[in-house]
């Protein structure tokens, strides 16, 4: 059963990606106007969703604040405000501390975290008067314990969970933040891991009633290799 978020404005970032797609197609019937923020026009013409759905898209780059903060003053000028964000813009590096370079360990950061709290920031900024959700991804890395070889990814999926805990604690009953910590994503549920329809799943069940009662947390959904 979709909630109905008729007259609700859905920002989901990284939408042309596997779990960008997943969740556009969850939230296509839920009737809220969806708002698929893209690395660039091209990505824009990947996105895919059902047929009759309310879709936008909205080229940016995540990690610049002046594109950021233009791309979600646009959403609001468009459709009024921002109900929901789904974050789901990371990416994922391995290797040796020692052989780490200051650039990679900076990429890590600027596409797990500081891509987060920029996205986090301005869409509050636009839902002054509204019941806002903010959902970002974590990972099990981040969530309870580092492997060898993933200092950068690991810190900065960590590093996420702060932020959602403090953004939480700061707006609590106006705006809630989640995050959500997959194992491994397995795009159609056949291999370990956790189905991107199943964490979408989550991100719809965020927007009820069940958000609040879960602001401020972590779910972690290690699916088969829990």
């Amino acid at each position: 059963m979709h909630p109905d978020l008729t007259g609700k404005i859905v920002v989901v970032t990284g939408a042309s990606g596997t779990l960008g797609q997943a969740l556009l197609h969850a939230f296509a019937p839920t009737r809220a106007t969806l708002a698929a923020v893209v690395p660039s026009e091209a990505e824009a013409q990947r996105i895919q969703v059902p047929a009759g759905a309310d879709l936008w898209a909205f080229p940016a780059d995540v990690t610049n604040e002046a594109a950021v903060r233009d791309t979600y003053d646009g959403i609001a000028d468009q459709f009024g405000g921002v109900d929901v964000l789904i974050h789901a813009v990371g990416g994922w590096q391995a290797g040796p501390l020692l052989d780490t370079p200051l650039d990679e360990w900076r990429r890590m950061l600027d596409l797990n975290l500081t891509s987060a709290f920029l996205c986090f920031r301005e869409a509050a900024r636009h839902m002054t008067g509204r019941t806002g959700r903010l959902i970002a991804f974590a990972s099990r890395q981040g969530a309870d314990r580092a492997p060898a070889e993933q200092a950068a990814y690991a810190a900065a999926k960590a590093g996420l969970i702060r932020l959602v805990e403090s953004t939480a604690a700061e707006f609590q009953g106006h705006i809630t933040a989640h995050a959500i910590a997959p194992s491994m994503l397995a795009p159609d549920g056949s291999e370990n891991g956790v189905s991107t329809a199943a964490i979408a799943t989550l991100c719809l069940r965020l927007c009820t009633e069940a958000g609040d009662a879960l602001n401020g947390a972590t779910l972690r959904a290690y699916g088969r290799t829990g």
